[in-house]
């Protein structure tokens, strides 16, 4: 159980160690005006292969049907080494726009400890791995190189 802190839209291509600093700072800054002094828990992230799945919970810690559906393969980075608070685990996700354009949206979640914040990044890591080489042994990925830049992103940050 994780508390969702939202999504803010973010710029640049390369995502590299601190690229999630900044726009997770902006979305702390939003929920500490709400917040509560304990720990609220207000969705369920599951990771799994190909997909995660962010399941919001009621008042009552229940699952409603609202969910918010995350394709590991449009998963540019994901880390949990955040300066403004160690239990945040962030990722970016390029989201494609009805007409095809697409923006990179930084989602982030705040976790019950440090631990579980990085328990996190290396689920997500993993899922990227299986999906990866899947996809690649159906053939939809066909470069080694950029095979190799794109996987070297989630081995850096995941603790």
């Amino acid at each position: 159980q994780v508390t969702y802190l939202g999504k803010v839209s973010t710029t640049g291509m390369q995502f590299l160690s601190g690229c999630t600093e900044k726009p997770v700072i902006e979305l702390w800054k939003k929920h500490a005006l709400t917040r509560d002094d304990i720990y609220p828990a207000n969705a369920l992230l599951e990771i799994r292969p190909f997909q995660v799945w962010l399941h919001h919970l009621d008042h009552k810690g229940e699952a409603t049907v609202h969910m918010d559906t995350f394709q590991v393969a449009r998963i540019a980075y994901c880390t949990a080494d955040h300066n403004v608070n160690p239990n945040i685990f962030a990722w970016v996700y390029r989201e494609i726009n009805d007409d095809l354009s697409y923006q990179m949206d930084c989602h982030a979640v705040e976790c019950e400890s440090k631990l579980e914040a990085k328990k996190l990044a290396h689920a997500m890591m993993e899922a990227f791995k299986k999906t990866f080489h899947s996809m690649k042994s159906d053939g939809r990925i066909h470069r080694n190189s950029s095979s190799e830049e794109v996987s070297h992103g989630f081995e850096s940050d995941d603790g």
